[in-house]
């Protein structure tokens, strides 16, 4: 995609959403980390559901320490692979008030060293927590990189860092949101909806679907 469509696509992307924000739920840090721990091939529907009834009794680390595994698994079992994510939860908790003073951290390192977390999830959190330009790729902005043209690559990681590079940095700090949701409700898997599509003219997707 040249660099005057990018330019124009996300200019189009804002202005439809001036604010745009994660849809899971949280009101501190350490909660949208559990968040995002917990959204692992899961919807953000099915996450909110949980910690809507978590986080009022347990938002904080030690408040989930204090709930002990079991605990936890009574309030997230309606999560898939709930049994994992419950360990990595307790473990990420104890190593958060053991190193980190009970706070979640704002580098990149000690936030992968978190048990259950990886370069996606910490891109998530240091971008939505505390505004940092990062580009945390999950499957529908893989999908949307590719098939628009604005950064294909055949990796997660060459996505990233392509995306990274292409968006003006003016766009750069919302651009995640932007095309998250475009791909949940747009550019969505089986069926794209091209003709709702507000970027239908800039997109490099030749077998786009036809009016109905």
């Amino acid at each position: 995609m040249k660099k005057a469509d990018i330019q124009e696509m996300f200019s189009r992307l804002r202005e439809l959403n001036p604010h745009p924000t994660t849809e899971l739920e949280y009101d501190t840090p350490f909660q949208l980390l559990i968040a995002v721990i917990l959204s692992a091939q899961a919807t953000d529907v099915g996450v909110n559901k949980a910690t809507r009834r978590l986080f009022p009794v347990a938002g904080t680390p030690q408040a989930i320490l204090d709930l002990g595994e079991d605990g936890l698994k009574g309030y997230i079992n309606t999560i898939g692979l709930y049994n994992a994510k419950a360990a990595n939860v307790i473990a990420t908790c104890r190593q958060l008030l053991e190193k980190h003073g009970g706070e979640v951290p704002r580098e990149r390192a000690a936030l992968e060293a978190l048990p259950g977390v990886g370069r996606k999830t910490a891109n998530v959190v240091l971008n939505t927590a505390f505004g940092e330009p990062t580009m945390a790729v999950d499957t529908h902005i893989f999908r949307v990189a590719n098939r628009t043209g604005l950064a294909p690559g055949k990796t997660v990681r060459a996505v990233e860092d392509k995306l990274v590079k292409v968006i003006p940095d003016p766009f750069l700090k919302d651009a995640h949101h932007w095309l998250i949701l475009h791909g949940r409700y747009v550019c969505v898997a089986r069926k794209p909806k091209c003709p709702d599509c507000a970027i239908i003219d800039l997109c490099r997707y030749k077998p786009k679907t036809p009016a109905a």
